[in-house]
């Protein structure tokens, strides 16, 4: 492990919801504050459909998680408060901190809309004591954006991130080389970055339960149990080992993309479609927004074993049109899962160019160029009003698994 790099792990506490607060307040002072009761950012409360986003400390008092549906939260606890997600605000609150982010190193990676990894390494010494850095970023946070976060501080990304997970809300916390016996160890298997389900339960299986049983474990019984691949990775994390950079975001020319990791193994077509209009909204949104094209669709699925299987297509022109990716996605979908159950399912566009070297033609299909306005209009309600202001009517059946617009979520890059 290279000691010699200081890296912070910026952690926004419960984000929609906090988001969501700030912006009510900062509309009537008077408002009630949704973080000081039992409350959650989901979907429609009347017909209780959708996913729980993001949820509130009294919330997590009733045992409801983010990602379980929002009718099984509210019979936890019925008098559960429910809110739509107003996500276009919650964009512009995660790009107000990454600017102030900015002022103390230019080397950040953001990881998700609600984390983001600092590579302070070449600039701590301008600013003071690690330590005391960090309870200035999230005091400044606090005070000038209005809402809380946890900063992990450490080595490398993992262990950034595991110490941003420790005590919460509103603290920061160390997990350097020295600490990793008496913070890391100690800790339940479930609580090591990337170890799912179905691993912990293989570890168990094996007498591991614990991150220092897994770091102690000899590593060909590891492969024998888990691939050789996935048993390296967890052992190096479990030993505090990890030596990927802080790498800013994929330019533009990389592709969009957008992944859910879904609440319960899908292993049907109908769902997974439902699943793949959920991506393709907010893909084909963002590219409508930064007035780009997309020349490629591919389509990824992960098992609950963590194999990951793809496949993409060229399309015979670029396009930013939800419809056209979506009916893209699904007919790749079909093409080459067996229905194999699911867990993870993203959508990526790909060759992407500037939305000025498109050449019209004569020949454009009317119906293709009005659902391209009819699109446009639907953004522009969407920014006005907030993202649940307007939606597909197949996201308002009941037993619909995700949202209109799923939020991204991302894992370390190895």
């Amino acid at each position: 492990m290279n000691t010699d790099r200081l890296i912070f792990h910026i952690d926004v506490n419960s984000a929609f919801l906090s988001w969501e607060s700030v912006y009510r307040l900062s509309r009537d002072a008077n408002a009630l504050d949704l973080r000081t009761i039992p409350s959650a950012v989901g979907g429609d409360t009347a017909s209780r459909h959708g996913i729980v986003l993001a949820k509130s400390t009294a919330a997590k008092k009733y045992g409801i998680t983010t990602g379980e549906p929002l009718a099984q939260a509210m019979k936890k606890c019925p008098g559960l408060t429910v809110v739509p997600s107003r996500f276009d605000y919650y964009i512009r609150c995660s790009d107000r901190m990454m600017n102030l982010l900015s002022d103390y190193t230019p080397d950040s990676e953001k990881f998700s809309i609600d984390e983001t990894f600092l590579d302070m390494t070449s600039t701590i010494h301008l600013f003071g004591e690690p330590l005391a850095v960090a309870d200035q970023i999230r005091e400044r946070i606090h005070r000038e954006l209005g809402f809380t976060v946890n900063v992990g501080i450490a080595p490398n990304k993992l262990l950034a991130k595991m110490a941003s997970d420790f005590e919460k809300p509103d603290r920061c916390h160390t997990l350097f080389a020295e600490e990793i016996p008496s913070k890391l160890w100690p800790l339940p298997i479930r609580e090591l970055f990337f170890v799912g389900h179905s691993a912990q339960k293989k570890l168990e299986n094996i007498g591991i339960h614990t991150i220092g049983q897994l770091a102690a474990c000899n590593l060909p019984v590891l492969k024998a149990h888990l691939g050789d691949k996935y048993a390296v990775l967890i052992h190096q994390y479990a030993n505090g080992i990890d030596d990927s950079p802080v790498a800013p975001k994929d330019p533009v020319n990389k592709g969009y993309g957008n992944s859910i990791t879904l609440s319960r193994d899908v292993d049907d077509y109908d769902t997974a479609c439902q699943v793949l209009l959920s991506l393709c909204e907010t893909v084909g949104a963002r590219l409508r927004a930064d007035h780009i094209r997309c020349g490629n669709v591919c389509v990824e699925l992960k098992d609950w074993e963590f194999r990951t299987q793809s496949h993409q297509a060229n399309l015979k022109e670029t396009t930013d049109s939800t419809s056209v990716i979506y009916e893209e996605a699904c007919r790749l979908l079909k093409e080459f899962w067996d229905l194999t159950p699911v867990r993870l399912i993203g959508v990526r566009a790909g060759k992407i160019q500037e939305e000025d070297y498109r050449q019209m033609s004569l020949f454009d299909d009317p119906h293709a160029l009005k659902m391209k306005e009819m699109e446009k209009t639907v953004d522009a309600i969407r920014g006005r009003f907030g993202t649940d202001s307007i939606k597909r009517a197949s996201f308002l059946k009941k037993d619909a698994l995700v949202d209109h617009a799923a939020s991204k979520k991302k894992h370390l890059e190895h």
